[in-house]
């Protein structure tokens, strides 16, 4: 069993109250816009991190991590990338990826909006854990986490908060 910690959007910023959030999980996730070297650093630093590089993402942040990333965690295919879209309103060429990679989990960044959304066409479960950071039009920062154990997913857990 894997505990998995889910964020995206940091944009620079890691609240002190996140980090405490995902600082138990076994391996981290980034969903892009990583902001800065330093959360990059401080996450790695934590734990295994997984991370795809974001729209606001520099050429450090891009040299460190890919644009999308195909992994498996247990017997769980992911794919991660920052600009995907979601169920119904995937971005172009988005969902045939989905399909030809067979994944179980779609993970995306971008929207500032936390979702959790099962595609019945696609079986396969959306994450989306909104912005973890203060820059944006969000009015909460967010967080995910969730196990894998097998290849089930369990125990999804949602961090909010009101963005200061």
């Amino acid at each position: 069993m894997r505990k998995i910690g889910l964020i995206s959007d940091t944009h620079g910023f890691l609240d002190p109250d996140i980090k405490k959030f995902i600082e138990n999980s076994d391996e981290i996730l980034h969903a892009g816009d990583i902001g800065s070297i330093e959360v990059a650093e401080y996450l790695q630093s934590l734990k295994p991190l997984k991370a795809v590089y974001g729209n606001i993402d520099g050429t450090e942040i891009r040299l460190m991590f890919p644009r999308v990333q195909y992994f498996s965690v247990e017997n769980v295919k992911i794919f991660m990338v920052h600009i995907g879209g979601y169920p119904g309103h995937y971005e172009r060429n988005v969902k045939e990826m989905l399909r030809d990679g067979h994944a179980q989990i779609f993970i995306a960044g971008h929207s500032h909006i936390l979702k959790v959304i099962h595609d019945k066409e696609l079986d396969l479960l959306h994450l989306n854990p909104g912005a973890a950071g203060k820059s944006g039009f969000h009015e909460l920062q967010t967080a995910m986490r969730f196990e894998i154990d097998g290849a089930e997913i369990k125990n999804l857990e949602i961090y909010e908060k009101p963005r200061h």
